[in-house]
């Protein structure tokens, strides 16, 4: 609750010793209810509101929630029923936390105050001063899709809440039930829905999760827990965030953020007037994916998860079933925390370094055909390559309108041509890839704080036919998929109009590095995130980020899947703003070879091209297939492509191919090794601040199969 300056306009503060108030004479004097007075004047709500007025807004507020919700703002309250808080203290009995189901029952005031936060806290959202930031059931259903989606915005406890339905009857983090005939209240204020059962989540860690499996022999992924421990990753997964940074954000907070950040060169069409600052994450925590075989599989293959000599099966199934690289090393021995172990290298391709919900493994958002109000009717394919944990290797994750469902390394046929629609036409079964059961029972997508857990149907390895399947793929990646950081704490793919979504600072030139893979080289550098949600840019996935000033900024890269030929390129969106950028690449970050001569970020593909060429002349309207392919053959000599048709305007027609000021550069064309780590640096080569802008958006891996391929062209999408 950082911005009070937003969700409560019309408080007054009184600041002392960092602690915010909030002023009780500022109330609405009209007739219909707030928040606040509608759970006053309803009896069923009585032990919540007195619960809402003991508990706190934050660590560092002396305002109650009750306060909060009697201010200015759009609040979506999901308040329990007293029989709801009664049902909750008799579960505390049951688990042994009290001795019976009375709030005098509690003997220890900490534990007291802790559940009491657990009630309030996490059954109120801050929608900041956006009404449309209320969440209606219908809005809910829109904003989510599918099974074990989570919510956009957090409730004021910070925790995500995760929607499921059950024909007409909506569920919150599993089996909170929204009452349906008491839901979608008014308020001037925000909006109500009663629950039946008090959301609590436990809030424990990967480690503590498979720890208490392990405790226990509990099934259901006891196999997984027990490569966990034998790897040496329980600690690891207990990892929730980075307490440097949070104390940093407690000793700056505000000075973080960029002031009024458009005056300092970060020209935007999705500012808003009321809030003229990008802002520092408020969090920098830890993450983790995880894709399981269940236990049921392992003893579908003679392999009993709960015998002693579990892990020794295991690692022999693996060996027996060729579940690696033959030409890796890898040892079947008993160090498994080795990373040449065949266990430990097996293991740790099941693992990303970020948490990623059920409805954005893949993010559906702008691609051609798809419009968000239908979330559900997908369209043409949606991919996104991830290094797994430990780097060295990618994993793919997939989804299409034929595929029925998100698969882990998924290789169909499209109707990739000129002239088709660009929809996944054939797999062959061998190449469907693993599909990952998101809406299954099994999957942890709630209690965990710092990862997701989803159940695979098949078992999945990087073996020598994965590698070479991903590596005859280009591999287009948005830039904020290098930053593991980003997905976890909401600020890549955070469907928010607020402004702290909107626009996120993350220069701390010399106060701390938020991005492993980024590296600013000096404090005049500004990076700001722009989110882009419903913001008809042209841009993969919408967002777009920037550095201006006299920026100097290095990026990791994925790794390449094997040793080939590939062009790396970067993607441009022109226009009056932008710079004058030098790209260096290679695999020495302080040593980077230049790659190639400045772009000119102002300028359009015709301008490239060069020769008098217009736009008319090259754009595919009113060409056939082979002028189309004899321009774009022509506009590859300048190491030039197009943009592609994947990603619109949010209209149909308006796609980034259509539109000229979108281009790819070849910065490179090399040859790449698996076993190295690639940068790239962008630096200002502007000799004043009149176009400060740095355009990013995504980059490419092409294999020389594909740009050079002797019996088709590269397709466009």
């Amino acid at each position: 609750m950082r911005k009070f300056v937003l969700t409560l306009i019309t408080l007054s503060f009184i600041i002392c010793s960092c602690t915010e108030e909030i002023d009780s004479s500022a109330r609405y004097v009209f007739s219909e209810y707030t928040v606040a007075s509608y759970l006053d004047a309803h009896a069923d709500y009585s032990q919540y509101v007195e619960l809402a007025k003991l508990v706190p807004v934050s660590g560092m507020s002396e305002s109650s929630v009750y306060q909060l919700l009697t201010a200015r703002g759009n609040f979506t309250c999901f308040a329990p029923t007293n029989k709801a808080i009664n049902e909750y203290l008799q579960e505390l009995v049951e688990v042994g936390l009290i001795s019976e189901p009375l709030w005098d029952a509690f003997t220890d005031e900490t534990k007291l105050d802790s559940i009491r936060k657990v009630i309030v806290l996490n059954s109120v959202i801050d929608g900041g001063n956006l009404k449309s930031e209320r969440y209606t059931t219908a809005l809910i259903s829109t904003l989510t899709g599918k099974e074990n989606a989570e919510l956009p915005l957090p409730t004021i406890g910070d925790h995500k809440l995760i929607v499921n339905k059950n024909k007409d009857t909506l569920f919150l983090d599993k089996d909170s039930r929204l009452d349906l005939r008491n839901c979608d209240i008014p308020a001037i204020n925000g909006i109500l829905h009663q629950m039946h059962k008090v959301i609590a989540p436990k809030d424990e860690s990967c480690a503590r999760y498979f720890q208490n499996i392990l405790d226990k022999k509990l099934e259901g992924y006891l196999m997984f827990a027990k490569a966990i421990q034998a790897c040496g990753l329980l600690d690891t997964l207990g990892a929730v965030r980075d307490e440097a940074y949070e104390s940093l954000y407690q000793q700056y907070g505000e000075d973080l953020d960029m002031k009024d950040y458009q005056s300092k060169g970060g020209g935007d069409m999705s500012a808003t007037a009321d809030d003229p600052d990008a802002h520092a994450p408020e969090h920098r925590k830890y993450g983790f994916t995880l894709f399981c075989e269940p236990d049921e599989f392992w003893q579908s293959k003679g392999i009993d998860p709960a015998a002693s000599d579990a892990i020794e099966k295991l690692q022999g199934w693996i060996v027996g079933n060729n579940m690696y690289l033959s030409d890796a090393g890898y040892v079947a021995n008993t160090d498994y925390r080795s990373p040449k172990n065949m266990l430990h290298q097996w293991l740790v391709y099941h693992i990303l370094p970020m948490k990623i919900p059920a409805n954005k493994l893949v993010y559906h958002c702008n691609e051609k055909g798809f419009n968000s109000s239908s979330p559900t009717k997908l369209s043409i394919p949606v991919m996104e390559w991830y290094p797994v944990f430990g780097g060295g290797r990618l994993i793919k994750i997939y989804e299409s309108a034929e595929s029925n469902g998100i698969y882990l390394n998924s290789f169909p046929e499209r109707n990739s041509g000129i002239n088709e629609d660009g929809h996944e036409s054939y797999c062959a079964p061998e190449k469907r890839g693993v599909l990952v059961e998101t809406s299954s029972d099994k999957a942890v997508v709630t209690d965990i704080v710092n990862a997701c857990i989803y159940p695979i149907d098949k078992p999945l390895a990087y073996t020598d036919e994965t590698r070479e399947d991903l590596g005859r793929e280009r591999i287009r990646f948005d830039l904020f998929s290098l930053f593991p950081e980003a997905i976890t704490n909401n600020i890549r793919r955070a469907d928010s109009k607020q402004g702290k979504y909107q626009h996120v600072f993350v220069s701390l030139y010399n106060k701390y590095q938020y991005f492993d893979n980024m590296f600013i080289l000096n404090e005049e550098t500004h990076f700001i995130h722009y989110n882009g949600y419903e913001t008809a840019w042209a841009n993969y996935c919408q967002d777009e980020d920037k550095a201006f000033g006299h920026f100097d900024i290095i990026f990791r890269l994925p790794p390449v899947p094997k040793r080939n030929t590939y062009e790396f390129r970067y993607k441009l969106l022109a226009t009056a703003a932008r710079g004058i950028v030098q790209v260096y690449f290679g695999d020495n970050p302080d040593r980077l070879p230049v790659a190639g001569i400045p772009i000119d970020m102002t300028k359009n593909v015709e301008v490239f091209f060069g020769e008098g060429a217009k736009w008319a002349d090259l754009e595919d309207n009113d060409k056939d297939e082979d002028q189309i392919i004899d321009i774009d053959h022509k506009l590859r000599n300048h190491g030039l492509m197009k943009a592609t048709l994947h990603e619109t305007e949010m209209t149909p027609t308006k796609t980034a191919r259509s539109k000229s000021n979108c281009s790819r550069h070849i910065i490179v064309r090399q040859t790449l090794d698996p076993n190295k780590t690639y940068y790239v640096r962008f630096k200002s080569v502007q000799p004043d601040l009149s176009r400060p802008e740095l355009y990013l958006d995504y980059f490419e891996y092409c294999p020389k199969e594909i740009f050079d391929s002797p019996e088709k062209p590269e397709d466009i999408w």
